[in-house]
C-alpha cells in the first residue's frame, strides 16, 4: 500500500478506539454510529492486509500490528493536535521547543537559558548545533522556533527576522589555579608572549581581542584557537596555558577553583540574541524564555 492510498479517516477512527478501548464510546464521541466505525476499521484492515484488534467477549484487544499503528497514529494524531494549538494561540498538551544555536556559543550559556524548561513535563526540546546561515535557513522554513547567536544578522529585506538581545557577558582571561592563582594581568597589556588558547577566527569575540592586541602592539603566543566551546573548556582545564573566553563556558571549574580568572577588559565582550521569524506564532514557554532573559 502506497501512502496516498491511506486513508487518514479510517485512521482517526482506529485511533479513537484504540484509545478509548471501546467501540461504543468512541462512536458516541464521534457521534456517529457504532456499526459505522466498525466499518471504517474494517476498511482499514482491509488496505493494510492485517487485524488491528481481536474480540475477547465485549472487549477489543489490540493485535501486534493494532499497538504498531496505534503509536504511529499517537504521534500523527498528537503532531496535528499540537498544530492546531499553534496556530489558534494556544498551548495544549505537549509543546515541542526548537532551538538552534552557533556552535562558537558555550553550552553553560545555553543550557542556563533553557533551564526554566527543562522543569516543564509539557515541554519537548530540540537542540541543534551548527552555522548560522544554516541554522537560519531552518528557521525561515519553520524548522527552528528560535536561533541563540552569539552576533546580529544584517537587515535583509527578503528575510525578515527578529533579533532579540538577552543579555551580555565580559569575556575573562583564566588559567590553572596552581600557576595564576595570585596572578593579575591587563589585557592585552600583560600578554605579549604569553601562551594562550583563543576562540576561533569564527567566533564574534576573537576580532575584538585581535584589534586590541594589534592597537597595542602585543603578540601573545597563539597555542590553540578553537571555534567549539565545550573543547576550548576542555583546554582551558587541561592545557596549563591562559584561555580567553566567557567565564559561563569554565563556570564548573572556577567554583572548584581548578581554574581562576586572571584578567578581564571591558572591552571585551560577548553579547547574545535570540534570532525569530517575525510571523511566527506564538509559544508560551519561547515567550516565557525571551521575556525572562537576563545578563548571565
Amino acid at each position: 500500500m502506497k501512502l496516498a492510498q491511506l486513508n487518514f479517516h479510517h485512521l482517526f477512527y482506529f485511533w479513537r478506539v484504540a484509545k478509548l478501548g471501546h467501540l461504543t464510546r468512541a462512536a458516541e464521541e464521534l457521534l456517529t454510529s457504532q456499526s459505522a466505525v466498525s466499518a471504517q476499521i474494517r476498511q482499514l484492515e482491509e488496505r493494510i492486509g492485517e487485524e488491528l484488534f481481536t474480540r475477547e467477549g465485549r472487549r477489543l484487544i489490540l493485535t501486534d500490528t493494532g499497538h504498531l499503528v496505534q503509536a504511529y497514529a499517537d504521534t500523527i494524531f498528537g503532531l496535528g493536535q499540537e498544530m492546531l494549538g499553534r496556530l489558534q494561540g494556544r498551548s495544549a498538551g505537549i509543546t515541542r521547543l526548537r532551538v538552534g544555536s552557533v556552535a562558537t556559543l558555550s553550552r553553560n550559556y545555553q543550557e542556563n537559558w533553557i533551564r526554566p524548561a527543562l522543569t516543564n513535563p509539557a515541554v519537548v526540546l530540540t537542540l541543534e548545533s551548527g552555522l548560522l546561515e544554516g541554522l537560519l535557513v531552518r528557521l525561515v522554513q519553520h524548522q527552528l522556533d528560535v536561533v541563540l547567536a552569539n552576533e546580529t544578522v544584517p537587515a535583509d529585506p527578503d528575510r525578515l527576522l527578529h533579533c532579540r538581545f538577552l543579555g551580555s557577558q565580559l569575556i575573562s582571561l583564566v588559567g590553572p589555579a596552581s600557576n595564576w592563582a595570585s596572578h593579575s594581568l591587563r589585557i592585552p597589556e600583560d600578554l605579549d608572549g604569553l601562551d594562550i588558547a583563543l576562540p576561533g577566527p569564527r567566533h564574534a569575540l576573537r576580532a575584538q581581542f585581535d584589534a586590541l592586541c594589534a592597537t597595542a602592539g602585543v603578540s601573545p603566543r597563539l597555542r590553540a584557537e578553537v571555534d567549539d566551546m565545550a573543547m576550548l573548556r576542555l583546554i582551558a582545564r587541561d592545557s596549563g596555558w591562559l584561555t580567553l573566553l566567557p567565564e559561563v563556558v569554565v563556570q564548573d571549574e572556577l567554583r572548584a577553583g581548578i581554574l581562576v580568572a586572571v584578567g578581564q577588559s571591558t572591552a571585551l565582550l560577548e553579547r547574545f540574541y535570540a534570532i525569530t521569524t517575525p510571523r511566527r506564532q506564538r509559544i508560551d514557554v519561547l515567550e516565557q524564555l525571551l521575556t525572562g532573559a537576563s545578563e548571565i
